[in-house]
């Protein structure tokens, strides 16, 4: 189902969002770079408040040039088949987490968030876990969002995961491989909610009991 529908509302409140980030995917599919950075970059301004609207556009933007340096890979390996999975994993990723590292340096995440989301994505493509380091990838860009360090930071047992945020940006990357975009929707809101929440109040706890 189209997003397209969506593309009026404003950029303000986590839903549209969340609807923004599905959008910057689909325009990714359909190889529209500007597009895509529009709407990646409607993303970062809202999640990124430590840094100016302008620097947040350049983490958008390196974050598209890292998907299209994705895909001159992909396509350096493409056969009628589909792909050549053995020569992609061993193919050079340089460009792409050189992309990712220039999005990390610009909004304050940790460093690591460049080879894990390199990882997250060459796996995505060849096969095996790429959820695992994206979730990780995620946690390092959500402690820049919500500017705390410390997140997830659970309060009792259970302490080994990413934190449910990360879980639901792995489960809406397979909701859009699934073509289920509203569903994509539905389950990332409640990830820019958590971030919507730690801006209006940064010392408060936000766990929901």
């Amino acid at each position: 189902m189209s997003l397209e529908r969506y593309r009026s509302r404003g950029d303000h409140d986590p839903e549209t969002i969340a609807t923004q980030l599905g959008l910057g995917f689909v325009a990714h599919d359909r190889r529209q770079r500007e597009e895509a950075v529009e709407a990646f970059a409607a993303v970062d301004r809202f999640q990124f408040q430590h840094v100016s609207d302008g620097v947040a556009r350049e983490a958008a933007a390196a974050y598209v040039d890292a998907l299209w340096a994705k895909d001159a890979v992909e396509d350096a390996h493409r056969t009628e088949d589909g792909f050549d999975r053995e020569a992609l994993d061993a193919a050079d990723w340089t460009p792409v987490r050189e992309a990712f590292a220039r999005r990390a340096s610009l909004v304050g995440v940790n460093p690591e968030y460049a080879d894990l989301s390199t990882v997250a994505w060459r796996h995505h493509k060849t096969g095996g876990d790429y959820w695992t380091p994206m979730q990780e990838a995620q946690m390092y860009e959500l402690r820049a969002a919500l500017q705390d360090p410390d997140y997830p930071d659970k309060p009792r047992d259970g302490a080994s995961g990413f934190g449910p945020e990360p879980a639901r940006y792995a489960l809406g990357v397979e909701l859009h491989d699934t073509r289920r975009y509203e569903e994509g929707v539905e389950a990332m809101t409640p990830y820019f909610e958590r971030i919507a929440a730690a801006h209006e109040n940064p010392n408060e706890e936000h766990w929901t009991v």
